[in-house]
């Protein structure tokens, strides 16, 4: 019997490989800048085309590479980070495995420009499936060029399990955020199909999360900073006030390196405790330093895992210093029960000589005796007569409602389902609950769960035929969305029309909303707000829940537009809406799943007075 295993070749073990490494367009744009900050450019450029299925190019100003180095970077286990085994434990590059550069070329077509700063002329290599096509010498600037075509070309499975470009540009997004963060001081450009998504100059840490989500995060933002013998710690959080119902923007960078850890993101969490709405989570960009023996960062292929040798120190330290900054900038009100404040204001700044004791006048001619009933201010100092004496006009109306006839009292329901049509009183109870008798007991309605589920299943039926109405506002409002958000809005407008809004693109990163939904029309509706809140409730319900794009956009806007607990209604609203919500499909539950409507028996209360 011969034998059966055998090695791979080269190109079929790069394409297992390419599996792990690159396992979306967005994945190449890390591995490639993570390698030009290595390299140590302080200017890189990414350019994208089609989402990164056709193109992802990356221009730095590095230190280049030779032609032997250009040659083999595309060589498995080849690096230049790492030579033994100990180096391991002493990181402080981003990448150091040796394998992006072989799997990224396994699966595409790559052209390299490369030149070191002491050359006169570079290096062109052209790749196509793992195999070298071309090589030549090239005039070029210092630095290395690299552009990737058509990603996963020879691995049609794998360019079809890719999402939309939207979807995917995302992602490329995220990537390019989470390394322009860890590296303020280096410029960074994205453009994508001929538009400039980012333009990021050097700077420092805060002005580069403001260039990266907005001009408005300026004023969210408060400094954390604390050195320890165990890890340094820098970076800033953000204002409870500001918190949003997705996890988007939290990010912790160990050594430069962005990574995920729930364990860590507790700590900021729980030193955020009481300050949060539920379900908020806060905005937090942290720099962790500490020892590269001390943590092992070969645990996952993406390198986004740590291990840490001392993690529940780490964690002790994060929280407290996170709490630390939020007493230090008065973001919560705090009381201080020691301090005696009943003197505080007889506290002065003159001087002992200058202070005049004070003085006491009064009338030597006084006489509380006098028998004058006169009083200089004009009010009468007489006692008043407390007693009251009663009125024989009209007497006789008292005994008149003693003779009118006992009305009964009538049901308003026939049974406990069905609503009697001719009678319909209800009755609003804390501005937050409508309360009705039924034939056993009384119902309680929810009434912003109830207006919820009636937005849910109108917007469904919109997002169905495509013809929801559409209410003109006097003034178009202009929404201003980060990049991430802009790209989601992007992939999301037909829908969004669909639904209602009156909505078209305006310039980088800025939309015009010049209507909103018939159902949601009303003078106090705040366009900009009502949509920030329509994307900012569609991503939670894609990260909770991973709910349809469909379900996903009605729930949200359903959830914004309700009416609020606290909301005032007349009769007639109240009719209205218990009218709606009885013609709904499903009327008794909440599109969260809870339930919308509550019944008393008479039973109940009899038990509750102990009958």
């Amino acid at each position: 019997m011969t034998d059966i295993i055998h090695l791979l070749p080269d190109a079929v073990a790069n394409q297992i490989a390419a599996g792990e490494v690159v396992q979306r367009p967005a994945s190449a744009v890390k591995e490639l800048l993570e390698n030009s900050i290595d390299a140590g450019a302080d200017k890189i450029q990414l350019v994208i085309k089609d989402a990164g299925k056709a193109l992802i190019q990356i221009i730095d100003n590095g230190c280049g590479m030779s032609v032997t180095d250009a040659r083999m970077c595309f060589e498995r286990h080849a690096t230049s980070k790492v030579k033994k085994a100990e180096d391991l434990f002493a990181i402080r590059t981003m990448g150091f495995r040796g394998e992006a550069m072989a799997s990224i070329a396994a699966i595409s077509q790559v052209e390299m420009k490369t030149r070191r700063h002491e050359d006169e002329i570079g290096t062109c290599i052209t790749i196509e499936g793992a195999q070298v096509t071309a090589q030549e010498p090239v005039a070029t600037s210092p630095g290395t060029q690299i552009a990737i075509k058509n990603l996963f070309f020879n691995t049609p499975a794998r360019r079809n399990f890719l999402k939309s470009n939207p979807v995917e540009m995302r992602h490329i997004i995220d990537e390019f955020q989470r390394v322009a963060l860890a590296h303020p001081t280096v410029f960074f450009s994205l453009h994508h199909d001929g538009l400039e998504i980012f333009n990021l100059p050097k700077g420092n840490l805060k002005q580069r999360i403001v260039h990266l989500f907005g001009n408005n995060y300026n004023e969210r933002l408060v400094p954390v900073e604390e050195e320890t013998t165990i890890i340094n710690l820098k970076g800033y959080i953000g204002k409870p006030a500001f918190a949003k119902k997705t996890r988007g923007e939290q990010f912790f960078f160990v050594n430069n390196r962005f990574i995920k850890d729930p364990y860590l993101n507790h700590a900021v969490s729980s030193a955020f405790e009481d300050l949060l709405p539920d379900d908020s989570y806060p905005l937090y960009v942290l720099f962790i330093e500490i020892d590269p023996a001390k943590i092992d960062v070969n645990v996952h292929p993406t390198k986004t895992e740590i291990k840490y040798l001392d993690e529940k120190s780490i964690y002790a330290i994060l929280k407290s210093a996170v709490k630390r900054s939020i007493g230090r900038y008065n973001i919560s009100p705090t009381l201080d029960f020691d301090q005696e404040t009943g003197f505080s204001n007889m506290i002065t700044q003159k001087a002992v000589e200058d202070i005049v004791p004070p003085s006491i006048n009064f009338n030597p001619d006084f006489n509380p005796f006098a028998t004058d009933k006169s009083s200089t201010s004009g009010y009468s100092s007489s006692p008043r007569n407390y007693e009251a004496k009663p009125s024989a006009k009209n007497w006789g109306s008292l005994y008149e409602i003693t003779q009118e006839p006992v009305v009964e009292q009538t049901s308003f329901y026939n049974d406990d389902a069905v609503l009697e049509t001719k009678q319909k009183q209800y009755m609003q109870l804390h501005n937050r609950y409508i309360v009705s008798q039924i034939k056993s007991g009384l119902m309680v309605i929810d009434q912003q769960m109830a207006h919820e589920r009636i937005l849910y299943e109108r917007f469904l039926v919109h997002l169905d035929d495509r013809k929801g109405a559409s209410q003109q506002s006097l003034f178009p409002q202009t929404v201003t969305l980060n990049a991430n958000d802009f790209e989601l809005a992007k992939s999301l407008l037909d829908d969004i029309k669909s639904l209602g809004f009156d909505v078209r693109e305006f310039g980088k990163n800025t939309l015009v909303v010049e209507g909103i939904p018939v159902d949601l029309g009303s003078s106090n509706v705040n366009e900009t707000q009502l949509f920030e809140q329509l994307i900012e409730g569609f991503k939670n319900s894609q990260q909770e829940l991973k709910l349809s794009k469909r379900d996903g956009l009605a729930r949200s806007l359903a959830k914004n537009g309700a009416i609020k607990a606290g909301t005032a209604l007349g009769q007639e609203e109240i009719n209205t809406l218990i009218d709606e919500l009885f013609a709904c499909k499903t009327p008794n539950f909440s599109v969260t799943g809870k339930p919308i409507i509550q019944t008393i028996t008479l039973a109940e209360l009899d038990k509750k007075f102990e009958k």
